[in-house]
């Protein structure tokens, strides 16, 4: 700015040495704003702002305007991640400072559809790929301003991939020999520099902003190849680009024109953050449509990538992409992320989006083949048509040259290309700052931070308590106003509240450094208080406590030494043929069958070499129409005979899970069903004369069919006998158990009966592979039974462990029965089944399906002791760490938890007054009772029972129904007055009571000693009278109890046919005799829940680890 004129030629000079005046002398003045933060647009107004604040000061006032406005910025909090953003006035404008969604994304306060308003979707995806596979990248613009813009926007469309290497988007004439760095860099120069960038240096792509041009620096001896996006994630990320509107001047086209600057900056920030929102949307869902499929290359266990597999799993087109990609710092520390299952965003759409094929397939650790749809699917898709893979999936070969071809992406998930994946868009609020009043001395900002405070706390008391998120918010900033006056006590409760309304945004290093600098009176004043105390207590151990993450990643490899049992298992492991331990040591014993106990190198290579062979061949297996027609649409063919000659014709015998059928060999291949596995009679190996000669023959009969299938195998009978053999069992083991897992591992075993024969090639393999006929020996050796009570009563089974290398027992279950709520996806209306398993494990399932719904939260590392929905949105777990953690059941994350207790937490119970919850009561093994407003989660009451062993709580009729270990205890809900007690009355001074139930119609208390497998019930009544004995045969000790309808259902450890099972028995209440035994579970019967009273569930221990799902009567 200046205020005179000074002609190009000095004349004003000259007449300034003429007269003897000195000449004023105008000179630039730059105000730059730095922050930690990328507050673009915020920032920008506040700039804009002070422009025109400083028109009417003269110099030496400007600079003293300057210094508040620096001022008045530093006075500004950046808003805690969350739905809550700031506002204040910078006169003309009000600006806002936006917060970041949740605490991993990043801030987003720039146009996020600049890139796309410079280039072509296409383009877009071009420099995606340099910044993926880690170019040196230079952005051009003739306007500085677009430069960081657009290189801050590709960052964010990475999300959360994160750049790892050097960032500068700015770079001034003399920084340029910059570009000339090594490195892997993504820079931005004017474009006035573009030809001394392009010709003094190679190995560049240079992008041009102003006209949409990608090309590569002029000194490259050849051109450096860009590979392109995957075929599929391309086309879906090009489609929603172009149904985006871009453009705020047809947005107005229907809107009345605004005479009001707010209103106007107003209308213009909603568009832009719908906008961004959508952008948002659509780049990570590009992600994820890239790298969806690294997970199933993933060994968690080992912390294992196998990128040979990943690769050779994609189609030739895409495979150059992914090569350069697999070799990125940036893929690495999204590995890392992965193996350290993070649920970040992508995490978050990648399990929103999974089919529910997917899911079910994730709860059964089964080779990969295409199921029928699939394979329809792929013989009809174009992209398909040519799309032949070409490689062996083996690692350490020589690689295979591969044709020319137009193939794509061969991931056969697919991908809906025409549909957006919308996700609720979240409401958020306004909190406005008071005014800053200047001069800036010591009682200005004294008073700006006392309105501070008085603002936020009268937000927090008007705020209705079930708005726990913007309430953390509230408490969050106050925390931070108390610490910059000073009050650290008063910043500790505050921060503290954050437990009870959002975990994820307590500051813990803040905290820290707070109690670290507390002087000794403060400390002691806080220590007298017993929330400040435990909160200080847990925070200064969690420092203790910080392990170094496990971050390694390792790709696998084949070994290169011999290997005893314990390396067997890890490599198997590693490799993702297997997981289960049992199965692996069977597999050792085949593998080792003649020889020392341990595996050569070459063993093992043949053996993965030749298992990765025929998963790569089984991919090509490509039925005709007309014999997919006759197969379920979730049927895979695992395995295909030779062509051999049957009694139904010549053919290839093909293998499901389902059943075998004859694939007929002539002009029109088709389908001759040979049998359903679970109507198989017999299997027989025997062999048919064929002039001088004996044929090794294959003789299966059916109870459908009078005539029995014969097929002369010749060399492959064997294995075929053992195959079918092996797959009859599983069907009826599955069938007879309810339990679909055992068809999957029995597809496991004779899979890897074929790779160790295949591998082998000796004359002892079938006796090798006959160590893998887990099911078919188990039947011969130990007929299993199952009682006919048992199998008509048991529905189903799952298991919460699957993928796990051993079965975890399941300490907890509870059933949520599914709610229609229009803001929540359909698929959080389904009823749940939520499983605690060890260390504070929990999985859950959608109960209208059985399959995993949410993989794993983990709630400390500590063992779960109970469960209860509290209401529709919360569900509260407690924990032998003390703690009650609280599950928001719409976004599925725990961001509450309750520290009041100071033992083991046992019990949760909820009083519902009309149907509708009121209060909840929480009980300790140290004997607390604590009463919780659920809404506030603020305690109402508590009391310390006259116990040491707390054990469980009921309700009923205004009274808390207390277990001891030496007595039950019944005290009032209001004042914990006790009312009632009953006495342990055995004469075993060593027993003690372990669960008990009420009867309220019946007046009756059903309770159940430790060691113990007798079951006593008082009358409520007549508490003095001896209790009712029911004895239960067969029975260990009862472990759990739960009331059906007129039954009480019984949890206990017992034994059947002369083996250690988990029994339940069901009892009539008003006969009080055992109407059932049910024998559903390997282990302990550790937990049971009601669904609805129609069916029951049962979790059993570790030997076993599977839920039982029954129905009631």
């Amino acid at each position: 700015m200046q205020d005179g004129c000074i002609s190009a030629d000095g004349q004003a000079h000259l007449e300034s040495l003429q007269t003897g005046k000195m000449p004023v002398c105008f000179v630039p003045f730059a105000v730059c704003v730095i922050s930690r933060y990328p507050y673009f647009n915020a920032l920008k107004d506040c700039l804009s702002c002070l422009l025109v604040q400083l028109r009417p000061f003269k110099d030496l006032d400007v600079e003293e305007h300057i210094k508040e406005f620096a001022a008045k910025l530093f006075l500004i909090p950046s808003p805690p991640p969350g739905p809550l953003h700031l506002v204040f006035n910078m006169k003309p404008l009000q600006i806002i400072i936006p917060s970041r969604e949740d605490p991993d994304s990043p801030i987003i306060d720039l146009d996020l559809h600049l890139p796309l308003l410079c280039f072509k979707p296409e383009q877009v995806l071009q420099i995606m790929t340099c910044i993926l596979t880690e170019q040196r990248i230079v952005f051009f613009s003739s306007d500085w301003a677009l430069l960081t813009l657009v290189a801050e926007c590709f960052m964010l469309y990475l999300h959360p991939l994160q750049w790892q290497h050097t960032f500068v988007p700015l770079l001034s004439r003399q920084m340029l020999d910059f570009v000339m760095a090594p490195t892997t860099f993504l820079m931005g120069c004017h474009t006035d520099n573009f030809e001394e960038v392009s010709t003094e240096t190679e190995d560049l792509i240079l992008i041009n902003i102003d006209n949409g041009d990608i090309t590569n620096s002029k000194m490259a001896k050849e051109e450096p190849e860009i590979p392109d996006v995957p075929a599929q994630a391309a086309e879906t990320f090009i489609k929603r680009v172009e149904s985006l509107q871009l453009h705020y001047d047809l947005e107005l086209c229907h809107l009345r024109a605004s005479t009001d600057l707010s209103e106007l900056q107003m209308r213009r920030r909603a568009w832009q953050q719908k906008l961004n929102m959508e952008v948002q949307q659509m780049t990570l869902q590009l992600i994820v449509n890239i790298f969806r499929e690294v997970k199933d290359h993933l060994n968690y266990e080992h912390r294992v990538f196998n990128s040979e597999e990943f690769l050779k799993t994609r189609a030739i087109g895409d495979q150059p992409f992914y090569k350069k990609v697999l070799e990125t710092y940036m893929f690495h520390s999204f590995l890392k992320a992965r193996l350290n299952r993070k649920m970040d965003a992508f995490a978050r759409l990648e399990f929103s989006t999974q089919s529910e094929e997917d899911r079910l397939n994730s709860m059964f650790h089964t080779p990969r083949r295409l199921t029928m749809e699939k394979m329809a699917y792929k013989r009809f898709n174009p992209r398909y048509m040519i799309s032949k893979r070409m490689v062996i999936s083996m690692p350490n070969l020589q690689d295979i040259k591969l044709p020319e071809s137009p193939a794509r992406n061969s991931s056969l998930r697919r991908t809906e290309t025409g549909i957006a994946v919308k996700m609720p868009s979240k409401s958020v609020s306004m909190f406005k700052l008071p005014e800053i009043h200047f001069p800036l001395m010591f009682q200005c900002v004294h008073s700006y931070y006392t309105d501070f405070f008085n603002h936020l706390s009268k937000a927090i008391n008007t705020l209705p308590p079930d708005n726990s998120a913007l309430l953390a918010r509230y408490f969050y900033l106050r925390g931070l106003i108390s610490l910059m006056q000073g009050k650290l006590l008063n910043a500790l409760s505050d921060f503290q509240n954050l437990d009870k309304t959002d975990l994820r945004i307590f500051p813990t290093d803040l905290v820290r450094k707070i109690v670290e600098t507390m002087s000794p009176a403060e400390r002691s004043q806080a220590d007298r208080k017993p929330e400040l105390k435990k909160l200080i207590s847990r925070v200064m151990e969690k420092q203790r406590e910080v392990m170094k993450i496990d971050d390694r990643v390792k790709n696998f490899e084949l070994p290169k030494t011999h290997m005893q049992l314990d390396d067997f298992v890890k490599r198997i492991q590693e490799s993702g043929i297997v997981k289960d331990l049992d199965t692996i040591h069977r597999l050792f014993d085949a593998l080792t069958v003649g020889h020392q106990k341990q595996i050569d190198p070459e063993t093992f290579r043949d053996f993965y070499n030749y298992w990765k062979e025929t998963e790569a061949e089984a991919q090509e297996v490509n039925l005709p129409p007309a014999v997919i027609e006759h197969l379920d649409k979730n049927e895979c063919v695992y395995k295909l005979s030779c062509s051999v000659k049957t009694n139904y014709g010549v053919g290839k015998i093909a293998l499901t899970q389902k059943r075998l059928f004859l694939l007929t060999e002539g002009g029109h291949p088709g389908y001759v069903q040979i049998a359903a596995f679970r109507d198989i009679e017999d299997v027989k190996s025997t062999t048919v004369a064929f002039l001088l000669l004996r044929i090794p023959t294959l003789r299966i009969k059916t109870l459908s069919k009078k005539e029995a299938f014969e097929a002369n195998l010749k060399t492959e009978c064997d294995l075929w006998y053992l195959i079918v053999k092996e797959m009859w069992a599983g069907k009826k083991m599955a069938d007879d158990h309810k339990d679909p897992q055992y068809i999957q591992q029995a597809l496991t075993n004779v899979l890897l009966m074929d790779a160790v024969v295949g591998a082998l090639q000796s004359s002892k393999t079938i006796y090798a592979a006959s160590k893998l006929s887990y099911f078919d020996r188990m039947r011969n050796e130990v007929p299993m039974m199952v009682p006919k009570t048992t199998s008509e009563t048991l529905k189903h089974k799952i298991n919460p462990s699957a993928g796990e290398t051993f079965p975890r027992a399941i300490d907890v279950l509870l059933y949520t029965p599914g709610h229609l709520d229009p803001s929540e996806r359909p698929g959080n209306a389904h009823p749940k089944l939520w499983c605690a398993l060890n260390e504070g494990k929990v999985v859950v399932f959608d109960a209208s399906t059985w399959s995993i719904q949410q993989h794993c939260f983990k709630m400390g590392h500590s063992k779960l002791t109970c469960m209860i929905m509290v209401e529709q949105s919360q569900v509260w777990i407690g924990s032998q760490d003390s703690i009650i953690y609280i599950i928001n059941t719409h976004s599925m994350s725990c961001n509450k938890q309750l520290n009041d207790h100071r033992s083991d937490v046992t019990d949760i119970i909820v009083d519902k007054k009309n149907g509708t919850p009121s209060e909840a009561y929480s009980s300790s093994l140290d004997g607390t009772v604590i009463a919780w407003n659920i809404s506030t989660l603020k305690v109402n009451r508590a009391s310390q029972l006259p116990c040491q062993r707390l054990t469980s709580i009921k309700l009923h009729n205004d009274q808390l129904w207390c277990c001891t270990g030496s007595c039950i205890l019944v005290v009032s809900t209001h004042e914990f007055q006790l009312q009632m007690k009953i006495e342990h009355h055995l004469k075993d001074v060593c027993s003690y009571f372990l669960c008990f139930q009420l009867f309220p119609e019946r007046d009756e208390v059903w309770a159940s000693y430790a060691g113990s497998s007798d079951l006593y019930v008082w009358n409520t009544k007549e508490l003095s009278s001896v209790p009712q004995k029911i004895h239960l045969q067969d029975c260990s000790e009862i472990t759990c109890m739960i009331r059906v309808k007129n039954q009480m259902w019984i949890g206990s450890s017992g034994r059947s046919q002369g083996k250690s099972k988990g029994k339940i028995y069901v009892i009539s209440a008003e006969k009080k005799t055992v109407e059932k035994e049910l024998v559903g579970h390997a282990d302990t019967v550790k937990a049971l829940c009601s669904a609805e009273d129609r069916y029951i569930l049962s979790g059993s221990g570790k030997e076993e680890g599977k839920i039982a799902i029954w129905k009631a009567e």
